[in-house]
C-alpha cells in the first residue's frame, strides 16, 4: 500500500506551482497559483532524457514557480508499481537539478479524467487536474 500523499506542511510563502504529469514519452505540464486554486496547461514536453530536462529548465525559467509539483501513479488498491517508481525517480532528479520543493501528488485516474472531459493533451490537462488537486488539498 501507499502513504497517503497528503500536503499540510506547504508555507503560504509558496504561491506559483509547475506541475508534471510524467510519462516515458510524453510530459504533461500546468502552471498554476495558491491564490486562484486554478491551474492551466502548458505544453507537453516531448524530450527524453537530458532533453527533457533542458525543457523543464525553460519552464522554469519562463514561470519561475515557488515549488514543483509531480503526479505519482498507483494502482487502485494503493499499491506502487514500474510507472511510480519512475515518477518518484522522475521528482528525485527536479530537486536535485534545480533545488526546489518537489510535492508528489497521487494521480490515480487524471488521465482517464482528462480523456473524459474531452481534453485535446491529454498530458497537459491531466497535470492540470493534478495541480488544482494539489492546490485544494493544500488550501
Amino acid at each position: 500500500m501507499s502513504q497517503a500523499l497528503v500536503h499540510t506542511d506547504v508555507p503560504a510563502t509558496q504561491k506559483t506551482f509547475l506541475a508534471f504529469d510524467f510519462g516515458t514519452k510524453r510530459t504533461g505540464v500546468a502552471v498554476g497559483n495558491r491564490l486562484t486554486r486554478s491551474a492551466q496547461p502548458q505544453a507537453t514536453i516531448l524530450a527524453q532524457g537530458d532533453a527533457r530536462f533542458e525543457e523543464v529548465a525553460r519552464r522554469l525559467r519562463d514561470w519561475q514557480p515557488d515549488a514543483l509539483v509531480v503526479g505519482v501513479p498507483f494502482y487502485p488498491d494503493g499499491a506502487a508499481h514500474e510507472n511510480t517508481l519512475r515518477a518518484q525517480k522522475f521528482a528525485r532528479q527536479l530537486r536535485g537539478r534545480f533545488g526546489l520543493q518537489v510535492y508528489e501528488v497521487d494521480e490515480r485516474y487524471s488521465t482517464t479524467e482528462a480523456l473524459g472531459l474531452g481534453a485535446k493533451d491529454a498530458d497537459g490537462a491531466a497535470a492540470c487536474i493534478i495541480l488544482e488537486q494539489f492546490l485544494r488539498d493544500i488550501a
